[in-house]
């Protein structure tokens, strides 16, 4: 805090000495301002984005609202009619200013800082809108002057509101306020201070800037490096007085470019700390063409996990049904399943682009992470599994959903098909699919959409292979009675999922979202009942029986609906503390061992080497044997320091398993486990 006090006391020189010359300055200096509004007249309820115009002086400044190592931001104190509410100052991108050895952020010759005024919904039109404000500010050169204003403005009310001759400048100064970075930024800790890395291609201009958004996260007055390493811009920033710790946010603003291409995004990162030597965090780097080659061998190894079971066994069914008919048709159902993988896959993509743009945080099987997802899908595969059993009858003309799955006709059956096996896949993570979805998510939206696309066609690439090559057809057997039989045995692996989906719901949302799951499953199957009696019944018994099985389906949305947001639960009760990144330093500062798991309730893969690895007796006794804290962290729901650590390994999803030995760096082990592969690491055999 020193430097802060010698700072401020450097700042109330500079104001005493602005006091003593502010009459000779104040010519020069003068800030004019003025408030100006979109419409010349307003309506009752409308938002006004109202702008704070200042004309500063030649080699004079105002400040942002972290005005760097000295100065005051502006202030706006509104007085409003009553019911009206007025929001926060919309900064614009500002400009650094060296004066010595400060630097401080601000704004010369023009700015304007815009701020949203709801207006009640009670104003008579006919009436007057007065909106007052009382700005201060300080504006410096070499000396500061402190200033302020009272401005107002009236406003007619009507019927219709008035663009104003100002509307078209508060316009472009909305256009070039910070937008949120299209593409992932991560900060980490390094020995060199905050390094802030982004994709390259973002933007291949060679300068950049960080502007904080507190004071003492940084020093304001150090030189950023920029620097290129491989397919990242790398910015290192000196910290400051009061540095961030590990797992805090940092929030400012990133200022990409020069002159009329210089545009500021805002950053809002968790501090994470450097990858060290041997750690996995490379993936960014990787490469558009082994991402591909990766994912495409990610997508094939997927059709073993079990999550694509359900899909798969559907699929097999359909291939025995058409393997001894037309080749032509049998290529047909391989190109419609396999569109509606990539359809899939290339939606899941546009959506990741959406919400990265949207500045939300993105990861493989994310969508798992809302307990609506989850529900719909336990639902319908549920209703599949009727179909299969012979409930549930839906003709081809709905998507082929139930016999006409199945059969030769039924193409859009087979679209369906691979949406489904796409839906339920992403639960799951399979070897080689982590760097090239790590990588994926760090690029722009084209080399994202390809990476995926490619994931995808491995997804499918068995079925397809299958039903554009008559050889492997004609070894499977001949259709026949047993078909039926078969496929009323299918739906059990439905059932299944389905049971396995409202188990991950109820670590979501608790004893009500069972229940919930549970009642939807009745409704749909007393839809299914409801729609077979009533097929075969005639006259009004038939419009009954339909109108009740259509209730029965709205009483599903409406339950739905009502699904609220409760407390996590823990995904599976062992002897484990919870992962934080502070309790992982503090072991490591104990020269412990220590074993990460990242997992989620909707992980199958992650249970899976539960069961199968960690919860052996062998890997159990090693734990103790050796003294290895078991840190687990669930990734059920969203949660920032787990992303953290994952983005810190290059990973955009569970599972994650890492082995800190002491004064070692962390040994990141495959993403499928068995117990000899946990015991090799753990005591360091290859």
């Amino acid at each position: 805090m020193l430097m802060k006090t010698l700072l401020m006391a450097a700042a109330g020189l500079l104001l005493a000495a602005s006091a003593i010359a502010q009459t000779d300055h104040a010519a020069t200096a003068e800030v004019k301002v003025r408030l100006i509004s979109p419409a010349s007249s307003v309506q009752p309820g409308q938002k006004l984005l109202l702008a704070l115009e200042q004309r500063i002086a030649p080699h004079w400044h105002t400040y942002w609202i972290n005005p760097g190592d000295s100065g005051q931001a502006t202030s706006i104190d509104w007085s409003l009619p009553a019911g009206a509410k007025a929001g926060p100052i919309q900064w614009p991108t500002p400009e650094r200013i060296d004066i010595g050895p400060l630097s401080n952020y601000g704004y010369s010759e023009q700015v304007l800082l815009l701020s949203e005024v709801q207006l009640p919904a009670d104003l008579k039109p006919g009436g007057t809108a007065r909106l007052s404000a009382s700005v201060s500010w300080l504006v410096c050169k070499d000396v500061c002057i402190p200033q302020d204003a009272k401005l107002a403005l009236s406003l007619p009310v009507a019927a219709e509101a008035v663009p104003s001759s100002d509307a078209a400048l508060i316009q472009q100064a909305k256009a070039a306020l910070p937008a949120a970075a299209p593409w992932p930024v991560q900060v980490v800790q390094s020995t060199e201070g905050l390094q802030i890395s982004w994709p390259a291609h973002a933007n291949q201009q060679p300068a950049a800037q960080f502007f904080a958004g507190a004071w003492g996260q940084v020093r304001h007055a150090s030189a950023q490096d920029l620097r290129r390493e491989g397919s990242q811009w790398r910015l290192l920033v000196k910290p400051g007085e009061t540095p961030l710790k590990l797992g805090e946010r940092l929030e400012g603003l990133l200022v990409l470019g020069e002159g009329a291409a210089r545009r500021g995004y805002q950053l809002s990162s968790l501090l994470a700390a450097a990858p060290q030597a041997g750690s996995s965090s490379s993936e960014a780097d990787l490469g558009l063409l082994p991402a591909i080659l990766l994912a495409l061998l990610g997508g094939l190894v997927l059709n073993l996990m079990p999550c694509v079971f359900p899909v798969l066994s559907i699929k097999a069914f359909s291939l025995v049904q058409q393997a001894h008919g037309e080749a032509r048709e049998a290529r047909q159902h391989g190109l419609a399943y396999t569109a509606g993988v990539l359809a899939s896959f290339a939606a899941l993509a546009g959506a990741l682009v959406a919400l990265r743009a949207a500045g939300g945080q993105i990861g493989w099987g994310l969508q798992f992470q809302s307990p609506l997802f989850v529900l719909g899908v336990a639902w319908l595969l549920f209703g599949l599994g009727l179909s299969l059993s012979g409930l549930l009858h839906i003709g081809a003309g709905l998507g082929g959903l139930g016999s006409g799955l199945a059969a030769k006709a039924g193409l859009a059956g087979s679209f369906f098909s691979g949406v489904l096996a796409a839906v339920v896949a992403t639960p799951c993570t399979a070897p080689f699919m982590g760097a090239a979805i790590a990588f994926a998510l760090a690029q722009p939206a084209v080399e994202l959409l390809a990476v995926f696309l490619s994931l995808g066609l491995g997804l499918a690439l068995p079925y397809l292979l299958l039903s554009w090559w008559p050889a492997l057809q004609r070894l499977m057997p001949r259709p026949g009675a047993w078909m039926d039989v078969l496929k009323q045995g299918l739906a059990f692996p439905m059932y299944g999922a389905a049971i396995w989906l409202t188990w991950v719901l109820a670590q979501q949302q608790g004893p009500q979202g069972v229940l919930l799951a549970l009642s939807g499953m009745a409704l749909i199957a007393l839809a299914a009942w409801l729609h077979g009696v009533s097929r075969a019944a005639c006259g009004h018994w038939k419009v009954v029986g339909s109108l009740s099985a259509v209730l029965s389906l709205a009483l599903v949305v409406v339950l739905a609906s009502s699904l609220q947001p409760q407390a996590a639960q823990s995904v599976i009760k062992q002897n484990f503390e919870a992962y934080t990144p502070e309790r992982l330093a503090t072991l490591r500062e104990q020269g412990k061992p220590v074993f990460i798991n990242l997992t989620a309730a909707w992980c199958i893969s992650c249970l899976v080497n539960e069961r199968v690895a960690l919860s052996s007796t062998e890997v159990k006794a090693a734990f103790s044997e050796l003294g290895i804290s078991y840190l687990k962290g669930d990734w059920t729901h969203q949660d920032p320091q787990i992303s953290a650590l994952l983005a810190e390994h290059g990973r955009s999803g569970v599972p994650l398993y890492l082995f800190y030995a002491p004064g070692a760096a962390p040994k990141v082990l495959p993403q499928l486990l068995t117990p000899g592969i946990v015991l090799d690491a753990l005591r360091g055999r290859p």
